[in-house]
């Protein structure tokens, strides 16, 4: 981060006081109004939801709100910096839900790093609000809290840092695939990061028909019957590196034909990228420093290449899921996000490029771009409806 921008954050963050505010839709501007919104008038509502709780949708902002949870244990790339240090980056996120999707959201720090405590303190919050954006909350607490939200919970819970992710990056390699004319099912992938991102990113590939992956961390190449992985690595090691690969990130990486980087900056080199496959990929998101720098995956090779940052091209950004993924689910009250929505979120994502426009340096739109949030909003209604996942 250069001095200018931490500056220029400091500044206007300083000066607005956070990123948000509460702004009323009905006036109160005399006795009549009073009554209206507030008593006697908001009696009449009360009874209806005390009838049927599902008026609350009608009625209230429920259905049009989102809660953005965090306790501040994996804040961007900071690390465990606190509940408090999350609350710039969850504004961010209800900031985005509102710019982009239309969606209110409201931002909720939560001083715990017991799972199922912050499970009992979204469950018992949730009535209040139509979707849950979990956010910044370490592995591997973040799979079992987001588990059990799922199986306690009627309304969608989704976690960015694994879906958002994964989502965008698989938009992300259907086009790089069409522009090198492989086929999805053939080629072979190494994953640097095996946190939430990480496995996130595994899981959705492989439903979407990648057979070959491996993940790597710290240690080296996960693989099945390693006990020093955690439960959620344990369990996706069961379906990856089948071929038992072992060894560090210089050596499972030769013979692949798509690196994805969801880990440290720099830990790409120019010369393991020489050892991957004719035509490769290369998905450097690690954030503010990419795994290696855009020119020098070029010179080891890599013909399709793109990181998490605005100033090169490719970005694969969560901002271009999440708002749709809510304000779809949203708009036909849908209970889950399945693995379906999330294939075709990204299937939507990639199709608004047309073939004639994409190229080694544009393969997934700006977020800035018409129709982005619609495309993927659109796509997520579609599938809710066909799996009858809406209420």
């Amino acid at each position: 981060m250069s001095l200018d921008v931490r500056g220029q954050a400091l500044k206007i963050h300083e000066e607005k006081r956070g990123k948000l505010e509460v702004v009323g839709t009905i006036p109160i501007e005399n006795g009549q109004d009073l009554a209206l919104a507030y008593t006697p008038g908001v009696a009449a509502p009360c009874l209806e939801i005390a009838k049927d709780k599902n008026n609350a949708y009608k009625y209230t902002i429920k259905g049009k709100t989102v809660a953005v949870v965090s306790n501040g244990t994996a804040v961007l790339g900071l690390g465990d910096i606190g509940p408090e240090a999350s609350l710039p980056v969850i504004e961010g996120k209800a900031l985005l839900l509102k710019r982009f999707g239309e969606v209110d959201a409201i931002p909720i720090s939560i001083d715990s790093t017991d799972s199922n405590d912050i499970v009992n303190t979204i469950k018992n919050i949730a009535p209040g609000f139509g979707g849950i954006h979990l956010e910044d909350i370490k592995a591997p607490e973040c799979f079992y809290i987001e588990d059990k939200l799922k199986e306690q919970l009627d309304i969608p819970v989704y976690h960015d840092d694994q879906h958002g992710t994964s989502i965008a990056v698989l938009a992300g390699l259907y086009n790089g695939l069409k522009i090198l004319n492989k086929k999805i099912e053939e080629i072979k992938i190494v994953i640097n990061g095996a946190g939430a991102s990480g496995i996130a990113v595994a899981k959705l590939l492989r439903v979407a028909g990648v057979k070959d992956i491996i993940l790597c961390d710290l240690q080296g190449a996960v693989i099945e019957g390693d006990t020093s992985l955690n439960g959620a690595q344990q369990e996706i090691a069961k379906v990856t590196n089948r071929n038992f690969e072992k060894g560090k990130l210089e050596d499972v990486i030769k013979n692949k034909d798509v690196f994805i980087g969801v880990s440290d900056g720099n830990v790409l080199t120019k010369e393991m990228v020489k050892t991957m496959n004719k035509d490769s990929v290369v998905f450097a998101l690690a954030n503010p420093t990419p795994e290696i720098m855009p020119d020098e995956a070029k010179a080891g090779g890599a013909r399709i290449i793109a990181t998490g940052r605005s100033d090169f091209p490719n970005q694969i950004n969560n901002v271009l899921v999440f708002p749709g993924i809510f304000k779809g689910a949203l708009k036909v009250r849908a209970t889950d996000i399945s693995d379906e929505m999330k294939i075709a979120a990204a299937k939507g994502l990639a199709d608004l490029i047309k073939e004639e426009r994409l190229n080694e340096e544009y393969i997934v739109p700006s977020v800035f771009e018409d129709g982005v949030c619609n495309a993927v909003a659109n796509a997520v209604i579609k599938v809710a409806k066909e799996l009858g996942l809406t209420k």
